[in-house]
């Protein structure tokens, strides 16, 4: 018997929660959040990205990213460099692509971890079809 959709949907939101507290828990010890880490590692994938690109690729509003974006400049993580016309973009610090790499490590082990129950078959088959359900 299938569960009905909405149960599904809530575990897929409840594994998703179990990512992010063990991610920012993980990565706590580099003083970073599973936010921040995000967001560099969407700055490594799309150094031209602007302020709004980067907000809606980490799922925030722009005035939410502009505020992080700031913390993180302070923090020596990334730095703003002009664009063309008024078009102000951020880079990533040496400091900050040291801080994605581990971070990226950590989070590695994170998944590894939370998907151990599946055989490789499986987690192909999830990840098929995950991809068919997002657009």
């Amino acid at each position: 018997m299938t569960r009905a959709l909405s149960e599904i949907g809530l575990s897929i939101k409840r594994l998703q929660m179990r990512h992010h507290r063990e991610a920012n828990a993980a990565l706590a010890p580099l003083g970073v959040s599973l936010v921040q880490w995000d967001a560099l590692r969407h700055l490594h994938r799309n150094p031209d990205a602007s302020l709004h690109d980067l907000a809606q690729l980490t799922f925030q509003t722009d005035q939410s990213f502009g505020t992080l974006a700031a913390r993180m400049i302070d923090r020596g993580l990334i730095e703003r460099v002009p664009g063309p016309g008024r078009a102000v973009h951020h880079r990533l610090t040496e400091k900050g692509d040291a801080l994605r790499e581990e971070g990226q490590r950590i989070l590695n082990g994170v998944l590894e971890r939370s998907f151990a129950p599946l055989t490789q078959d499986q987690l192909a088959a999830l990840d098929e079809i995950l991809l068919r359900l997002l657009p």
